[in-house]
């Protein structure tokens, strides 16, 4: 009889997952590779070296907590030898997709011979929404998972060699690929796309995320932080962050707001986001990494849709 280990993207989804009692023990995969300098040996001393620094940095993570939370459960992946199959459980977005291509390098190099499957969520109805795991029904999960992707030893290579890509210190090359139909990621390519336009725009020199944090801003629907925080989380598009994400976001850009109870904007603030400043010198970070690259050594033209190197 066939044994299974099911991979998941976040404690929440494992949580929903064991209450379906699918057969398999369960790994959940505590990362946020979409964020900081990642190495390209997923799971060597370098790559959680890279990893603890920046999370302790940039969100205050322990040590203690780090071990406890992502090591443990990564020695437990290391532990599952014997699974003829593991199941991977991913969302459309860039905080799911980037996870899931590190997870499917580690697994070429680790599991060489074991079927790697695939279940991911996205588009589910007659509509333009996408939804998380989280959102199905048992019934849609089911179906989902009766419905899984097996993943062919091509589809492997070509998660591995986009990792490699976009641990590279060159987003350009990531820009470049255009082969995404050949292979079984329905939703990576409009990741992707969404993960370049996080560097600096030409125009005002903040990112896509940014701008739309001062563009929900000033709408002026937003009476306090909160509720603020709670319209950037519900329409996201294809990035998928959490709440701690974003309250990243909005401490770097605090000198742009006036208040933020209720929510206005400063002048300067106006000024940027009709784009007749530009704040690239203000936030520009020497140190700040979107996986392999320096985000500010590159701006995006958002007319063009390209990346160009400074």
């Amino acid at each position: 009889m066939s044994s299974q280990l099911h991979i998941t993207n976040g404690d929440s989804f494992t949580h929903r997952l064991k209450k379906l009692k699918l057969k398999g023990e369960i790994i959940t995969w505590r990362e946020m590779l979409c964020e900081g300098k990642t190495e390209t040996s997923v799971g060597s001393e370098a790559f959680w070296k890279t990893r603890f620094e920046f999370l302790h940095k940039n969100y205050n993570i322990s040590k203690s907590w780090f071990v406890e939370k992502t090591l443990k459960e990564y020695r437990s992946l290391c532990n599952h030898k014997q699974q003829d199959e593991i199941i991977l459980w991913f969302e459309y977005d860039l905080f799911c997709q980037i996870n899931m291509l590190a997870v499917i390098s580690w697994l070429k190099t680790h599991r060489r011979h074991v079927q790697i499957s695939l279940v991911c969520s996205g588009y589910e109805d007659d509509s333009n929404r996408l939804y998380g795991l989280n959102e199905l029904t048992d019934e849609q999960i089911h179906a989902h998972f009766k419905s899984r992707v097996a993943l062919s030893q091509n589809d492997i290579e070509y998660a591995d060699y986009v990792w490699q890509l976009y641990c590279s210190d060159n987003p350009i090359r990531l820009e470049n690929l255009s082969d995404f139909e050949l292979y079984q990621f329905n939703y990576l390519e409009d990741a992707l796309k969404a993960h370049l336009r996080r560097f600096p725009a030409i125009k005002n020199g903040l990112n896509e995320i940014e701008n739309r944090v001062l563009q929900v801003a000033a709408e002026g629907k937003s009476p306090s932080k909160k509720a603020l925080m709670g319209a950037l989380l519900q329409d996201q598009g294809w990035y998928g962050f959490g709440d701690t994400q974003y309250q990243r976001i909005l401490k770097n850009l605090r000198p742009l707001f006036h208040s933020f109870n209720p929510v206005r904007l400063s002048k300067k603030g106006k000024e940027i986001i009709e784009n007749k400043d530009n704040y690239y010198a203000t936030l520009r970070d020497t140190a700040a990494y979107l996986g392999g690259a320096l985000k500010y050594n590159y701006l995006y033209n958002s007319e063009a849709g390209r990346i160009l190197k400074l």
